[in-house]
Formats: C-alpha cells, sequence, structure tokens
C-alpha cells in the first residue's frame, strides 16, 4: 500500500473508526506501542540510563560471567532511539559511551581478535560522521580526541584509523 491510498483509506474512515484502528494498533504492536508512550511521555532520561547500564553490561557483567563485548547491543538501542526521535545529542553520547566502555575494558584485559578492534572504529565513525551531520561537534570534541588519545595510549591496532576519522 502506497502513502497515497493509506492517506485516501484514512479520509474514508469516521474518527471513531480511526480511534479504534490506532487503538488497536497499539495493543498489537510492541513498536506502535513504544513509539505512542515516548511520545506522550519522553522520559529520555531513563531510557539512556537504561542504554548505559546494558552496554557497560556487556563489558563488565553484573554476576561475574564472561564479558561479551556485543557491538550490535549498542547499534540496537542507536537504531531505536533514532526511529523514536530521542534528542541527537543524546543518540551521539551513547555512540561515544559505547567505544568509551569498549576502551575502559581494554585498559583492563587485552583483546586479540582483530575484528573487536574493527568494530570499534567502525562505530568510531559512524559518531564522528553523525555528530558532524547534526552539528554537535564543539559540544563532543573532548571526548573525541580523548578517544583518539586513548586508542594510540592503548596500542590499537588501529588507531591511525582514528586518527584520520576524526580529522
Amino acid at each position: 500500500m502506497s502513502k497515497k491510498d493509506l492517506k485516501e483509506y484514512i479520509h474514508q474512515l469516521t474518527k471513531e473508526q480511526l480511534q479504534d484502528q490506532i487503538l488497536d494498533l497499539y495493543t498489537r504492536f510492541k513498536d506502535v506501542k513504544e513509539y505512542y508512550d515516548f511520545a506522550f511521555n519522553p522520559k529520555e532520561n531513563k531510557l539512556i540510563e537504561e542504554c548505559k547500564f546494558k552496554i557497560s553490561k556487556e563489558y563488565f557483567p553484573v554476576n561475574g560471567r564472561k564479558a561479551k563485548m556485543r557491538r550490535s547491543v549498542a547499534q540496537n538501542y542507536i537504531r531505536h532511539f533514532k526511529r523514536l526521535g530521542v534528542d541527537s545529542s543524546l543518540i551521539a553520547d551513547i555512540m561515544l559511551y559505547n567505544i568509551e566502555v569498549a576502551q575502559t575494558y581494554t585498559s583492563e584485559q587485552f583483546i586479540k581478535q582483530e575484528s573487536f578492534y574493527k568494530s570499534m572504529l567502525k562505530s568510531f565513525q559512524e559518531a564522528v560522521a553523525y555528530i558532524r551531520d547534526n552539528g554537535l561537534d564543539n559540544e563532543f570534541k573532548a571526548r573525541l580526541n580523548k578517544i583518539v588519545d586513548e586508542s594510540i595510549d592503548q596500542s590499537w591496532m588501529n588507531s591511525k584509523g582514528f586518527m584520520l576519522a576524526y580529522k
């Protein structure tokens, strides 16, 4: 169905029919419920704190288990926050937080897998692009520089990539 067809269909409905359909969508689909819950009561700070906790748990599990270090956890949150329309500076904060937690972990634990470092570089490149696209350079300049410096200090195999990504 195209947008045009949908508009025509919606236009034919009565106000009550439209309300019933929206309520039905709200109860049936988790994404619709989350969207409306966020739209009418945007508790961004609560969402961000919950997200940061889950990201940090990937590297520092609270129950003593082995760290999973999955980049996908942060990436899923970032996509979800973009869909919800969360403030861009909060999304950028999460993007950088993910890398900062990973660097904290690698300062204590050496990681052999090259894929980990490639993944972190990709996350950094995406964060830099997002920050520049949203005009947040001044707000995050210090954190970006710190991430680059930390990649050099820890002798990450791709630290030059971090330097190039932030030039």
